[in-house]
């Protein structure tokens, strides 16, 4: 058996799977609430005569949780959440949860997302307020205010990314894991007329896009050695019976 070949084309197909992850990330740099991915990866080891083989496994994927930077934008239909929390938004694939924080509210008076999507309280029930009440306030507490009355409270939620996901819209996630209400107001929160932007590090990200083509170039320039050693002797030997 080749074996040769077989751990070089793992570790391709484990290269290609990073340079997949990083480029997503860099194209959503810009991504209001984006959190960036990262690939992780194992080693298979296959017991070869002689000698044991390890092989290049793509162990999955996971997301950076750290915060992206808070801008102000003055809005105040745009909050950041501070702390672990998410917000919840309803969408044609069941509840999606966000950093992206930036909402709108329709003539019919519901709050949704630039998507359009609703946005959720702590029960899971959309939000609402009179389009012509004025002006909403929301405090840390995610508690919404229009002309000095409670008019809904944005729901707060943590989720455990580690049991799984799917993204949706680029800046969402759809978990596969336990889902909580944020109880707990002190290091968690929103913050009115700020957004929070993605936790990418562009340059870094740039840099690993490079080292990543790098590496797969070197194993696909001694993948060409080989075979062309392997072809030269083929050769020599059919030279000497010939």
């Amino acid at each position: 058996m080749d074996v040769n070949s077989h751990v070089a084309i793992s570790g391709q197909l484990a290269q290609a799977k990073r340079l997949e992850t990083i480029a997503n990330n860099v194209a959503n740099a810009g991504t209001a609430g984006f959190r960036a991915e990262g690939v992780s990866f194992s080693t298979i080891v296959s017991k070869t005569a002689p000698f044991d083989t390890s092989f290049a496994f793509e162990g999955g994927s996971h997301a950076d949780t750290r915060s992206g930077a808070f801008t102000a934008t003055g809005n105040p239909l745009d909050v950041a959440v501070q702390g672990s929390g998410f917000l919840a938004v309803l969408t044609p694939e069941g509840t999606a949860y966000t950093r992206d924080g930036r909402m709108q509210m329709l003539p019919t008076g519901d709050i949704v997302s630039l998507s359009g999507h609703p946005i959720l309280d702590a029960s899971a029930s959309p939000l609402s307020a009179n389009p012509r009440g004025g002006a909403l306030d929301i405090g840390r507490d995610g508690v919404i205010r229009q002309d000095g009355r409670v008019v809904g409270s944005l729901g707060l939620f943590e989720i455990d990314l580690t049991r799984g996901y799917r993204r949706y819209e680029n800046a969402a996630f759809l978990p596969a894991g336990p889902v909580e209400p944020v109880q707990e107001f002190s290091t968690n929160g929103v913050l009115q007329g700020f957004v929070e932007g993605s936790n990418v590090n562009p340059i870094l990200e740039m840099t690993r896009l490079i080292e990543v083509q790098r590496a797969f170039e070197a194993v696909s320039a001694s993948l060409e050695q080989r075979d062309s050693a392997i072809r030269d002797t083929i050769q020599a030997l059919g030279a000497r019976g010939s």
